[in-house]
């Protein structure tokens, strides 16, 4: 037991007052041999949560669900040898979504290592390119620290996974603790403020633009709560349109006059083209990725570039910028706004106007409408309606697995708030939704999370089923059933000859069967007519609900931008009024149908 007079404890005594420490309240593992001492320390307090998980990857997603709707770190804990390889595919989601992860791995005794003991993996060579940092603990004496040196990497700078391994023997061995606040790394201080010539250069920048644009992402929302106001006033000040990325959604009110839109391969055909048409592009806490550029010879090929980013080496990676600005968004936006204001908050106006003259008029082609069907159920029609349905519940988190109904979701649910959507946008894995929504729940006991599903990315990680029925979390997970691999089926209709070359479900269970035969409640709807009321009691039910929507089974997300194009080359859905698409065209739009 620990001595409270000089501070010695146990190896596992130590991660637990750690975590404490650090203010963890939750912790998303899977117990084995390599962690059994920490899982007996952990079983004789009761300030942390352990969430038993059914797979070491839903540990990590559920972890990365947490993290992204509080703003805190996920914390995971599993054993060695496969349990750690089972975080991976976490880890390195994380990291490419910037997502805060501390994760505790057990190890063989340090005297075993390298000796293929039962379990042993090179845990720590396996996870160096999936985590920000990663630590091999050999001595009980330096644990503590290094648990605190990993929250403070993790949380500081850009976002992402780190990973301490732990050994067995070190866990049973007595060392002296040390606190937080005597354990900060002395080589990792990452630029928080901005440098204030390049940010009067920016603002020099903002006040001349004629046809601008804000282009934000997901630092928007790691920063934190301010930044997304800061954003807000900055875009009410300038009056420019804004636009974000996957990961940024929220950070500007979907119900704001500004606000164009989704970008991207699936984004909407104004953001899109303001995008290709500006002369001023303001990135905030975005990093160029290529389901954003398309085409990067041909990405906004007539426009100045300010780039505001934490993480240096994102800046000039795939485009290069004419003003970095390196530094924390909030920080940067904070004195932005002040400078800006400072000099009388002047923009073009006459430019502005007929900038937004333009974009009205890509607006009007209305790009997410599709023909409905009576008889059918079209997979935008049910992610609409689920989205009226959350609005009028008024406390909605959403979760998302990846394909078309992740494009969908991100197309017609409307998100107000920051830290509301958690989707896997980088890695893009399947699988992800389900756990992510067990982390948020977890976080949020009362609120309403919805995992918007496809039948195949459920499968990937269904086990998590019986996690959310053993703590009794409420979770929601809307499935679009289309009894395909529906981005995969399209890429093949559009781009490869409409050969379907493995793209579709010859075995899929029973849904709601499934539900029953894990403790939930199931619910399966293939009628328009009966929708709302099928909505309306999965909302009701207080318990996991899998709702099997059959929807049409060749229904393609439009627009796209095809692999290779350019911004003004989207392919739109064909029943679009041509007559609009044509005025869009001649105000510069070019558009494949």
């Amino acid at each position: 037991m620990a001595d409270a007079m000089n501070g010695t404890m146990t190896g596992a005594e130590m991660v637990i007052k750690a975590l404490i420490d650090q203010g963890v309240d939750t912790v998303f593992g899977y117990p084995g041999g390599a962690v059994l001492p920490i899982y007996d320390e952990m079983f004789k307090q009761n300030k942390i949560r352990h969430v038993l998980v059914r797979h070491e990857q839903g540990a990590t997603h559920a972890a990365e669900g947490y993290a992204r709707s509080t703003g805190k770190p996920g914390v995971v804990l599993v054993t060695s040898g496969p349990g750690a390889t089972n975080a991976v595919t976490g880890m390195q989601d994380a990291l490419m979504d910037s997502i805060p992860m501390v994760v505790l791995t057990g190890q063989v005794p340090t005297f075993m290592i390298g000796g293929d003991a039962f379990q042993e993996a090179d845990t720590v060579g396996i996870t160096r390119p999936c985590t920000k940092h990663n630590w091999l603990v050999k001595d009980t004496d330096k644990l503590a620290k290094t648990i605190h040196e990993a929250f403070y990497v993790a949380t500081n700078g850009r976002p992402g996974p780190v990973l301490v391994d732990i050994p067995k023997d070190v866990q049973f061995a007595d060392g002296t603790y040390v606190s937080p606040r005597n354990a900060k790394p002395k080589t990792y201080e990452p630029k928080v403020k901005g440098d204030p010539t390049a940010i009067q250069e920016a603002v020099a920048l903002i006040q001349q633009a004629k046809r601008p644009i804000f282009y934000t992402g997901g630092g928007v929302i790691n920063s934190g709560p301010q930044a997304s106001q800061l954003l807000r006033e900055l875009v009410a000040a300038t009056g420019f349109p804004i636009t974000s990325t996957l990961m940024g959604l929220g950070s500007y009110p979907a119900s704001g006059e500004a606000w164009l839109g989704m970008l991207g391969m699936h984004g909407s055909y104004e953001a899109n083209l303001a995008m290709h048409g500006c002369d001023l592009m303001i990135c905030i806490g975005a990093r160029f990725d290529d389901r954003i550029t398309g085409r990067l010879d041909a990405f906004s090929p007539d426009s100045k570039k300010i780039h505001i980013d934490i993480d240096p080496s994102s800046i000039n990676k795939n485009v290069k910028v004419d003003v970095p600005i390196v530094g924390d968004v909030g920080h940067v936006l904070e004195d932005m706004l002040r400078i800006f204001r400072s000099g009388g908050a002047q923009s073009d106006k006459a430019g502005l106007a007929e900038w937004w003259k333009t974009i009205q008029t890509w607006r009007a082609v209305d790009c997410f409408s599709y023909e409905n069907s009576d008889t059918v159920i079209k997979p935008q029609y049910a992610t609409q309606r689920l989205a009226a349905a959350m609005v009028a519940h008024g406390d909605y988190y959403v979760t998302t697995e990846v394909g078309q109904h992740q494009m969908w979701a991100a197309q017609y649910i409307p998100f107000e708030a920051p830290n509301r959507w958690m989707t896997s946008g980088g890695l893009g894995t399947m699988g992800y939704g389900l756990p992510a929504a067990v982390g948020v729940q977890m976080a949020h006991p009362k609120s309403l999370v919805v995992d918007v599903s496809g039948e195949a990315s459920f499968m990937m990680n269904m086990q998590e089923i019986a996690t959310a029925v053993q703590y009794r979390l409420p979770i929601k997970i809307f499935i679009l059933n289309n009894e395909r691999l529906g981005m995969v089926r399209q890429w093949q209709e559009l781009l490869h000859g409409e050969r379907y070359s493995s793209s579709y479900s010859e075995a899929l269970p029973d849904f709601v069967k499934l539900a029953e035969a894990f403790g939930g409640h199931g619910i399966q709807c293939d009628n328009p007519g009966d929708l709302d009321e099928a909505i309306a009691e999965m909302i009701a039910y207080d318990g996991p609900v899998i709702f099997d929507c059959l929807v049409e089974k060749h229904e393609n997300c439009f627009p796209m931008i095809p692999s290779g194009k350019a911004h003004n080359e989207m392919l739109l859905a064909a029943s679009l009024d041509p007559g609009q698409i044509g005025q869009a065209i001649e105000a510069g739009g070019a558009v494949m149908v």
